[in-house]
């Protein structure tokens, strides 16, 4: 299964654990396969440099590169084109669905509602964690 996980998805997956951890854990055992972009890769830094995470970051012994550089020997990273404006409401997320399709993915895993009301972009499925859980290939 061709897999891009929304950046809160990620962070959440490597520094809290549980189900979102279980996408990172599938990732490992060959399950589905991740995809990012350069960048969602930034976004990604940016996110985790956020006060609330530094406390999760300093327990865990990570510095922010560590965990970036860990994501991206999991995920492969796709050099998506310009789409048209999809999300006006937060035109970020026109950055995953652009991942999506230049990776030719199944899914796009997320946690955030303009994604989410989607439910499918070009024949990508939006779907959260735990229905992505749900999905998985079993071991």
């Amino acid at each position: 299964m061709r897999v891009v996980l929304d950046t809160n998805v990620v962070a959440s997956g490597f520094l809290w654990g549980g189900v979102p951890r279980q996408l990172l854990q599938a990732a490992r055992e060959k399950r589905l396969h991740l995809f990012t972009s350069t960048t969602l890769l930034l976004e990604l830094t940016d996110i985790l440099g956020r006060a609330k995470f530094a406390r999760k970051l300093a327990v865990a012994q990570l510095s922010i590169d560590r965990l970036v550089e860990r994501y991206t020997l999991l995920a492969a990273v796709v050099h998506p084109v310009a789409i048209p404006p999809t999300i006006l409401d937060d035109p970020d997320d026109d950055q995953v669905l652009a991942c999506a399709l230049a990776a030719k993915a199944e899914i796009i895993v997320s946690g955030d509602r303009h994604l989410l009301d989607l439910e499918e972009h070009q024949g990508v499925r939006i779907v959260t964690v735990a229905e992505a859980v749900a999905l998985l290939p079993q071991k």
